[in-house]
């Protein structure tokens, strides 16, 4: 798990990326990184990291439960990120990350 505080940046220059979940209690589904987006607030205080979302596809039909789940990747090492399934289609499910 990572203890520094995860910006937009570190994922910006990361579609298209795979992040594998690491966690035994959950299928071992692939998530690729398909959107990283700024999120615009007004009125942001100084020093605030500024929000932004992050949404991941699975190619896999077996919806996973929103909850903390640590994803693996090369450059970034393991992560606890908070997702939450967004959509299911034929193409697989989707899951959303936001960061405040």
């Amino acid at each position: 798990m990572t203890a520094r505080q995860l910006s937009f940046e570190d994922f910006a220059d990361k579609i298209g990326e795979i992040f594998p979940i690491g966690d035994t209690d959950v299928p071992q589904i692939p998530l690729t990184l398909a959107e990283a987006e700024r999120v615009t607030t007004k009125g942001l205080p100084p020093g605030m990291r500024p929000p932004f979302s992050l949404i991941f596809v699975a190619r896999d039909p077996r919806v996973l439960p929103q909850r903390m789940y640590n994803l693996e990747h090369n450059g970034l090492g393991r992560l606890e990120i908070f997702l939450v399934p967004i959509g299911k289609d034929a193409e697989g499910v989707s899951y959303q990350a936001m960061f405040s």
